[in-house]
């Protein structure tokens, strides 16, 4: 039997598709549904990385935790990393295929489509009901004939699709309204519901509006979703980067981390597990003055390490951190933050960029070559100051070398599933780099790192505790605000 396929489509980026997709995957597996998520075609910098050492979207991976399952690489079979504005490292089925321009990746598409179709064909094996995201919007006539994350994947699964759209952005009903009206009518038939999102205000006032909306589109509201607050729910749109907080506010007692804004950042919610800790706040730092007063500096993740670091030295961040380094703060780099921290990085196979070589902020010793191959691991060890166990993954293309002069960060024990016996990242006082994502996430590391910082709060719950309890809270409200029952009818789960 075919599995019922449900099809979360948006007027733009970040309108909600991936939430509103999350709190579906949460609410079907509450009924006892075999559900999974899906997305054809993803492009964003923060990925994952499944148990077989797999790399994939995370917002697939988080809706697949809220579904209650393991991710893997199926319910996202494309995923692009934007390397440049017009260029991007295309990855299929978990494994990267190359970096080509915009131009050439479309003329290679149909071995995209053929990952996608069999992808999805394997889920469907599988599972009763997919719920499936869209990408950006479906009504961007200028890409129409080359988009393969919308209708013509909503076309493969004979899907029903509903519409979301964020108040916040202003004008919903006419992106609503404009979205509908630019579709074929053959795909405007598939959409069969309308979600605005992130209202805040009194309702009363858009009843008017909704009602008019609804005749003039034959498409129902479904409903009306609230601008939910400190949902600390994973994001993968670089966009959400906008609402992170730029100044630090601690109080007394307080510590501030600083999260260097790279232009290619990429992992950011590495630093999420910390914003959950009472008493401690993640600042996201473009402003060189704002450095000088924090507790921490993050060097993160980038999928372009020598032209990010370019960015810190002319915006004036790179002086910043060497001179906090200097007074004896505390610099942490994550992966390309890793490899800025050292003398320098080059790329002789362009895997990046063109630019060759650049010199590193000098805070370690050591040097980073870029290399064809992609490491991307799961994996498990004992930090080399207490012994504490953490687990982690990896995804960077670079090696480093001269590691030797410095303390080691951590002693891997097991990749993927099987031994090993290796050390990652170094430090010198202060400064430290490693190549685990997904650090913080750690309980028991976690609070030994800002404790110190001086960090005194009160531990929170543990993080994967944290994330089903905000899978329920999404679930919860999702449920009060929008007609399940109507979501469900469309998937014969009702």
């Amino acid at each position: 039997m075919r599995p019922r396929a449900l099809m979360v489509q948006g007027t733009a980026s970040d309108a909600g598709k991936s939430v509103v997709a999350a709190a579906i995957c949460r609410i079907l597996s509450d009924r006892g549904v075999r559900v999974a998520p899906f997305k054809a075609q993803n492009m964003a910098l923060n990925s994952y990385v499944t148990h077989e050492g797999l790399e994939m979207g995370r917002a697939q991976a988080v809706q697949a935790e809220a579904a209650r399952i393991r991710p893997r690489v199926e319910m996202n079979p494309v995923l692009l990393k934007p390397t440049t504005d017009t260029g991007s490292q295309v990855i299929l089925l978990g494994r990267p295929v190359g970096t080509f321009p915009a131009g050439e990746y479309y003329a290679r598409q149909d071995r995209a489509w053929e990952a996608v179709r069999s992808a999805y064909a394997e889920l469907a094996r599988e599972y009763e009901v997919l719920v499936i995201e869209g990408a950006g919007s479906p009504a961007e006539i200028n890409l129409a004939d080359r988009d393969l994350a919308n209708m013509r994947t909503a076309d493969l699964a004979d899907a029903a699709v509903i519409l979301v759209a964020d108040i916040e952005r202003g004008g919903v009903f006419a992106s609503l309204v404009g979205t509908l009206e630019l579709l074929p009518p053959r795909d405007r038939a598939r959409v069969q519901g309308l979600i605005v999102n992130k209202f805040r205000g009194d309702i009363s006032l858009l009843a008017p509006g909704l009602r008019d909306l609804q005749g003039r589109t034959g498409v129902p509201v479904l409903g009306v979703l609230p601008y939910i607050r400190d949902l600390a729910v994973e994001e993968e749109d670089g966009v959400a980067l906008t609402r992170k907080a730029r100044l630090p506010r601690s109080g007394p007692g307080s510590v501030a981390v600083g999260v260097i804004r790279l232009p290619r950042l990429s992992n950011y919610t590495d630093l999420d597990p910390l914003e959950g800790e009472p008493g401690v706040e993640v600042v996201y730092v473009e402003d060189p003055d704002v450095v000088q007063g924090l507790a921490a500096v993050v060097l993160p993740g980038s999928k372009d390490v020598l032209g990010d670091l370019e960015y810190l030295e002319w915006s004036g961040l790179g002086r910043a951190v060497r001179a906090f380094a200097a007074r004896g703060g505390t610099v942490v780099g994550i992966c390309g933050g890793f490899q800025m921290l050292g003398r320098e990085v080059a790329d002789p196979h362009a895997v990046e960029s063109r630019r060759g070589a650049a010199a590193g902020l000098g805070l370690l010793p050591v040097r980073t070559v870029l290399c064809r191959d992609k490491v991307t691991a799961r994996v498990e060890g004992l930090s080399a100051e207490g012994g504490i166990p953490v687990r982690g993954y990896e995804i960077h293309m670079g090696r480093t070398h001269g590691t030797a002069g410095c303390a080691p960060c951590f002693r891997i024990t097991r990749e993927n599933g099987r031994p090993a016996a290796r050390d990652d990242g170094a430090r010198r006082g202060n400064v430290w780099g490693t190549y685990l994502h997904g650090l913080f996430e750690n309980d028991a590391w976690r609070r030994r790192f800002l404790a110190g910082l001086g960090w005194r709060g009160a531990p929170a719950r543990d993080y994967a505790t944290r994330k089903e309890r905000e899978y329920d809270r999404l679930a919860r409200i999702f449920a009060e605000h929008v007609d399940v029952e109507a979501i469900l009818r469309l998937v014969g789960a009702g």
